[in-house]
């Protein structure tokens, strides 16, 4: 089996688990590797496993053809719940990220918002103040920082899908605000503002 070919039956693979099941795309990588090195016995170098815009890209081929009808629908029903949460901790600067923000999302995702503050506490006391109970967690910290990134998440009813959304709120140092908005190989931004968000908005009720 050709190199190409075995990249793109991984990143077909890790788009399905993606989307059905809701793995992150790290997640979704491995255990599509794992699986076709199994099937295929062959061993699994590094190089050959798809990078996060080529499993996105499967993401994006896989919703169009097995959640058409529904996924436009579900995208603007969490684009609406990270909308509300974006209003609601707009002192903290948030940028909408992930799937949500890239238009991606289905039921199973989550939402993803960055918060930057000059003291992280604050987005922490902050979320105290709604009276809303919410779990704290943390990430490894991003390059050029030694401080890990808290990740406070909360569950959210969505009146749209009839179900509760889960919203990770990751709050970076304000330094960090610099580089949220860098592009990918495509010149597609990795997250956007509330401002950048109602534009997205704007057009999905466009007539």
């Amino acid at each position: 089996m050709a190199e190409s070919d075995i990249t793109a039956q991984i990143a077909a693979t890790a788009a399905a688990l993606v989307v059905d099941e809701g793995l992150d795309y790290a997640g979704a990588r491995q255990r599509a590797g794992r699986e076709l090195a199994r099937r295929e016995g062959i061993a699994l170098k590094s190089h050959l496993l798809p990078d996060h815009e080529a499993i996105e890209d499967a993401v994006r081929e896989h919703i169009a053809l097995f959640h058409a009808d529904e996924q436009p629908a579900e995208l603007a029903a969490l684009r609406a719940v990270a909308r509300r949460w974006m209003q609601r901790m707009a002192a903290f600067r948030p940028h909408l990220a992930g799937a949500v923000w890239r238009g991606t999302a289905t039921v199973r995702s989550a939402v993803h918002i960055d918060l930057y503050a000059d003291d992280p506490k604050a987005a922490e006391i902050a979320l105290i103040d709604t009276g809303l109970d919410f779990d704290t967690g943390s990430l490894p910290p991003p390059p050029g920082s030694r401080d890990d990134i808290v990740v406070l998440t909360v569950a959210t009813p969505s009146r749209e899908l009839g179900d509760t959304v889960t919203v990770h709120l990751h709050v970076h140092d304000y330094d960090g605000l610099r580089g949220a908005l860098k592009t990918d190989s495509r010149g597609r931004s990795w997250r956007g503002d509330l401002a950048a968000l109602d534009r997205l908005l704007q057009v999905e009720v466009a007539p």
